[in-house]
């Protein structure tokens, strides 16, 4: 094992954000030299779990190992509880009056492992096979029962791509999470293909068919040409943290990369209100919404309407022109 090799890998994946512990496991897995490995992460979502699966591959001139790729898939399978873990529980086909028990981490990984199955079957979650809670169960490999409280999440099909890293260049960890909850980042590193550096906001185009690869086509919105501004967007609301230049600031940080953050806002009676904040550059607005993730009025927050009617009709004026299709995008 090259240990400079390891040393720089730890140091890309802790600037790419993922967890330390994809850091304490990547020495782990170098020590065997395998061709490929790969190494598991995951972050907090707004309606589940955001899963990552890191792509190791060994060089073949060399003991080398280059990062250059990690798939995201958020689901609407929430996190469990301290102690709990979810299973899919399965008929032993070899003993008949016995089960087989299959633990994971990811709830993703369990509900996609489920659907999979082709005879009798139950997912679950819980302490164990024993002390549970059935979620879904199939009989002779179709479904025939799903918890009531769990029918939105096993219904609704999990989000998923592949972020390509090159030069040591790409989206981070906790971009490509926001990415896949369709929200939208702002990246100030963009090659054209002739080598040419521009500055754009990006989000997944998921109104428009997958590529060859299976994965979501990325829509760019170039800045500044695009016409969102960042200080009249956030000005025509009254936020309490805006007050302040060191919190305006970090909020600046959080909403370019992607993040739905949480702020003080003021209502028109003068009452203030913890809400989560997102900004939507492509409409150039601010999406506002309760602590549950549910969506709230923005103009119940708002200083003036002028601003923002104003800049819409901007963004009206220069959207066909300056909305422009990503390519090799890194």
């Amino acid at each position: 094992m090259n240990l400079n090799n390891l040393q720089d890998l730890q140091r890309e994946l802790k600037d790419f954000g993922f967890n330390p512990k994809v850091t304490d496991e990547l020495e782990k897995n170098m020590k065997a030299l395998p061709g490929h490995f790969t190494l598991k992460d995951q972050l907090p979502g707004d309606k589940g779990i955001v899963d990552m699966t890191l792509h190791f591959h060994k060089s073949g001139q060399s003991d080398n190992y280059a990062f250059n790729k990690f798939e995201v898939t958020a689901g609407k399978v929430p996190p469990t509880i301290e102690n709990q873990h979810y299973m899919v529980i399965s008929a032993d086909k070899e003993k008949p009056d016995k089960f087989l028990v299959k633990n994971f981490e990811s709830p993703n990984e369990a509900l996609d492992f489920f659907k999979k199955q082709k005879g009798t079957s139950e997912l679950a979650v819980g302490e164990s096979a024993e002390v549970k809670q059935n979620l879904a169960s199939m009989k002779d490999g179709k479904l025939n029962y799903v918890n009531p409280d769990f029918r939105q999440a096993y219904f609704s099909p999990a989000v998923s791509q592949t972020f390509y890293i090159k030069d040591g260049k790409g989206y981070s960890a906790t971009q490509a999470a926001n990415l896949v909850q369709d929200r939208t980042v702002y990246r100030t590193d963009m090659m054209t293909k002739e080598g040419d550096p521009y500055k754009a906001w990006v989000r997944l185009d998921f109104d428009t068919k997958k590529d060859d690869y299976g994965n979501h086509k990325f829509k760019q919105f170039h800045h500044p040409t695009y016409g969102f501004d960042m200080e009249k967007t956030l000005n025509a609301f009254k936020i309490k943290e805006l007050a302040e230049p060191e919190k305006k600031a970090e909020l600046i940080r959080a909403f370019n990369n992607g993040d739905r953050v949480a702020v003080t806002a003021i209502g028109k009676d003068g009452k203030e209100a913890k809400v989560m904040a997102e900004v939507v550059p492509r409409y150039g607005k601010l999406n506002f919404f309760s602590e549950k993730g549910a969506m709230m009025k923005r103009e119940q927050f708002t200083k003036t309407v002028a601003v923002e009617t104003s800049q819409n009709r901007s963004q009206s004026q220069n959207k066909a022109q300056q909305q422009s299709q990503s390519r090799g995008i890194r």
